[in-house]
Parts: C-alpha cells; structure tokens; sequence
C-alpha cells in the first residue's frame, strides 16, 4: 500500500471519483490507501461538492510551507501536551472546522468552536483565543457572540476579570433545546396563519402541514435530547463514581 503524501494524479483520481459519485472507501481501494486518508483530504479542501485536485494540491503546498516555518521559528517550543502529534493535531483541527463550515457557520466561528473543542481545559479566554488562531481581537469578539447567540458556548468568570468562553457536555444539550423551542414559535405562527386565511384554503391547508411536521419533531429532538442528556452524564457520573468508590477501598 502506497504510503506518503497524496501526488497531484491521486487527487485528480479523488477528483473524479467524487464527480462519478464513489464513496470514500471506493475511492481510497482504487488508490490503495486508507479511507480516512481520502476523507481527511476532501473535507479538509472544499468538501465532495467544491474539491478541485490542482487547488488542493497547491493548497497542501503552502500548509507545508508554513508548517517548515513554524517549525524553524518554533524550534525549542514544548511538545504538545499527552505526547500529541504537532501535524496530526494540526490536519484535524483544519477537518473539524471545514465540518462546521458546511454546517453552515462562517469561518471565523468555526475557526473558534474547534479552537475550544480540541483545548483539554473546553476554555479559553479572549487574548488566548487570538493568540492561538492569530487573528484579531475583534475577529474574535465578533465570532464570541455570534456563537454565544446560538448557544454553542458560554462565558464565566475568569481570573483579573478576564472572562473564559467555555464548552461543554451541556452546550448542545441546550442548543437542542433552543431549536425545540424555535420550532415551536414557527409552528405557532404558521397555526395562527390558518385561521387567518381560512382553514379550508390550499393555503391554510400548507400551513397546517407545516406547523404539524414541527410539533413533531419539536417533540422529538426535546425527547432525544432528555433522554441522550439522562443515559449519557448519569453514566459517565456513575462511572466516575465507583472509580472513585473503589479506589478508596483498602487493598
């Protein structure tokens, strides 16, 4: 099995692959490399609908560029934390936030989510977070509260006043909630259509439909989210619990 970088003919062969409609496993046993090499390649440049062989090409050029700069400037940096691996960490980080921004959130945003994702401590503050991405401080505060409106994060106090902007096992629980409860003012609306265009209409009849199918899956993801919320952390507390049960157990 080929090892290495991708060639530019191996991307073009990912190129047409995509265009033929082949799933990554297809495409990654004509090229005898592993799946999660042609999924890590497509989503890092563009995704299966915008990839384009020769920019994804020029693109992995110049990541290595900077790369071999930051190394030589870097040189005598502490490792990564847990032993990781500079570049690995690095190529998921870029995959993360090409996933979130075909979810439909803008760069910057996703840029910020991943950030606080891949950190061990789920926070950073402010000055962190422009240091990390280096961006500026108004990129920053511009994305914070985009984010913040969505729920994907929270701020709490930090230390001299800083504040940290924090992720946790509870943020998409509440996001999950706030959709809920967002489909459920769109169903409201669309019911108080049908009495106002008569409910007999093609129209009020459209919007009946509409208001039913939210109800539904209003009701769905509030159930999911209890339920995933309930087995999920109760598991884990539990978990930690009788670890800590059990070592306190003399031997």
């Amino acid at each position: 099995m080929p090892g290495g970088r991708l060639t530019q003919q191996e991307r073009r062969q990912i190129a047409l692959g995509l265009a033929d409609g082949l799933a990554y496993a297809e495409i990654a046993r004509g090229l005898e490399r592993p799946t999660s090499t042609i999924t890590r390649e497509v989503m890092r440049n563009g995704g299966p609908t915008a990839y384009r062989a020769d920019l994804a090409h020029r693109a992995t050029e110049r990541r290595a560029h900077r790369r071999r700069q930051t190394a030589h400037r870097g040189q005598g940096a502490p490792a990564q934390a847990h032993g990781r691996d500079d570049e690995a960490v690095r190529e998921y980080e870029e995959m993360f936030t090409t996933i979130l921004m075909q979810s439909g959130l803008p760069k910057m945003m996703a840029r910020v989510l991943t950030c606080l994702y891949i950190t061990d401590a789920g926070s950073l503050t402010a000055s962190e977070l422009v240091q990390r991405l280096q961006v500026s401080p108004a990129s920053i505060s511009k994305a914070i509260t985009a984010l913040e409106s969505m729920t994907l994060i929270r701020r709490e106090p930090g230390e001299c006043r800083r504040e940290r902007y924090v992720v946790d096992d509870d943020i998409w629980y509440q996001s999950m909630i706030d959709s809920a409860r967002s489909n459920a003012q769109l169903a409201e609306a669309a019911r108080q259509g049908v009495g106002i265009l008569g409910r007999d209409t093609p129209a009020a009849a459209r919007l009946e439909n509409v208001a039913r199918f939210l109800d539904f899956v209003g009701e769905s993801i509030i159930r999911a989210a209890e339920q995933a919320r309930e087995v999920l952390y109760t598991k884990a507390e539990a978990t930690s619990g009788g670890t800590a049960e059990s070592s306190s157990e003399p031997g």
